[in-house]
């Protein structure tokens, strides 16, 4: 059997160690020791990409925001998805993350950080999203662990009231916001719809092809019910979550 490599390490906005390994012809990051992300299990962040791009296929000219490089999986699907007119914006914290993209992982996807779509942005996403009224069709979330954040504790912002509403603000008129966690999240869900005023279908999706046993969820949401994909599941709120009847309009900066 062949060994795993460590390919290279980087340090997190937490100080937390990342590093990059391989193993035969697959790939793993790693925080701490715990795995990140590896290229066996790859089917979720597709699964992302589809769903939060559903309803973008027929659409002329979308423009989609990818928070989250990751190995490069979702960025793939949606440009393998949209038209040759489609703008892509990827926004990725760590630029260690693009290097090893572009230096080890890149042949795992055609080089898709090559393509003349994208625009690769470095840098927090919470000041690009404040800086984008009604810019992006679909907003697709793959930052950190998701909910729970794992690399960085700043990340959490993301997934708060005022970043959801950030995102909200954002997105195009039948725009939708598309988040991907390892688990499941009863308050998050809570906050997209009683605290935010969304519509959400959520996903239960396979870590990798054929799996039944590990599992990752995908949250859609809009203002628009009729554009979000078919055959998620509805979040069930108490009296007490019902939605605001007036919510706060996002500040333009930090």
């Amino acid at each position: 059997m062949k060994p795993s490599v460590r390919l290279a390490t980087a340090r997190t906005p937490d100080g937390g160690e990342m590093e990059l390994y391989q193993h035969d012809r697959d790939f793993t990051i790693k925080i701490n020791g715990q795995d990140l992300m590896s290229t066996r299990q790859h089917e979720s962040e597709l699964e992302l990409a589809r769903l939060g791009c559903a309803h973008l296929v027929d659409n002329k000219a979308p423009s989609v925001l990818i928070g989250g490089l990751g190995l490069g999986y979702t960025l793939r699907q949606v440009l393998d998805m949209l038209n040759p007119q489609t703008k892509v914006v990827v926004s990725e914290l760590l630029s260690a993350v693009v290097e090893w993209n572009r230096e080890f992982l890149g042949e795992l996807n055609g080089q898709p950080l090559e393509d003349k779509r994208v625009d690769l942005k470095t840098g927090d996403i919470v000041g690009l999203i404040l800086r984008s009224k009604s810019k992006f069709d679909a907003i697709l979330l793959d930052v950190d662990n998701g909910p729970s954040a794992m690399t960085s504790s700043a990340n959490s912002i993301l997934y708060s009231y005022e970043g959801i509403m950030a995102c909200r603000y954002a997105l195009r008129k039948h725009g939708c916001l598309a988040v991907w966690s390892a688990e499941p999240s009863k308050k998050f869900e809570r906050l997209l719809v009683g605290g935010c005023g969304l519509h959400v279908s959520r996903f239960r999706v396979p870590a990798y092809k054929g799996s039944k046993s590990q599992s990752r969820f995908v949250w859609v949401a809009s203002e628009d019910k009729r554009v979000l994909p078919p055959g998620g599941g509805e979040p069930r709120l108490s009296r007490r979550d019902s939605p605001k009847e007036e919510l706060r309009q996002p500040r333009e900066g930090r």
